[in-house]
């Protein structure tokens, strides 16, 4: 079986449920704290230091996904971009870059 490339169309879709998936880790991990708090509390052994200990691991938990679904965030706009910018320029081939001047040529210090 040959493997095959994902379209661009399945790339945005995976990009919209990583963002999706995101949440839905994030609301997993929550679940599990609040979870493991209830189970402190019924067997006497919930205390502030136990409180302190999940309310970090939420924190850190939820710092990483948002971490991750920044950047995924951004690699899918850089790439719109990109995209955007080659179909304003047919006459581009897909390895040119644009160059821009540094001043406007009808700069007179230039």
């Amino acid at each position: 079986m040959a493997a095959r490339c994902a379209t661009d169309a399945e790339r945005q879709v995976q990009v919209v449920s990583g963002a999706g998936s995101a949440q839905e880790r994030l609301t997993d991990v929550v679940a599990a704290v609040v979870e493991v708090a209830a189970e402190a509390g019924e067997s006497g052994a919930y205390t502030a230091e136990v409180a302190r200990a999940l309310v970090a691991v939420v924190g850190k938990a939820g710092a990483r996904i948002a971490v991750e679904a920044e950047i995924r965030g951004f690699g899918a706009g850089w790439q719109e971009a990109v995209r955007h910018t080659g179909a304003a320029r047919p006459e581009a081939g897909p390895g040119d870059a644009q160059v821009l001047p540094i001043r406007p040529e009808d700069d007179p210090d230039a």
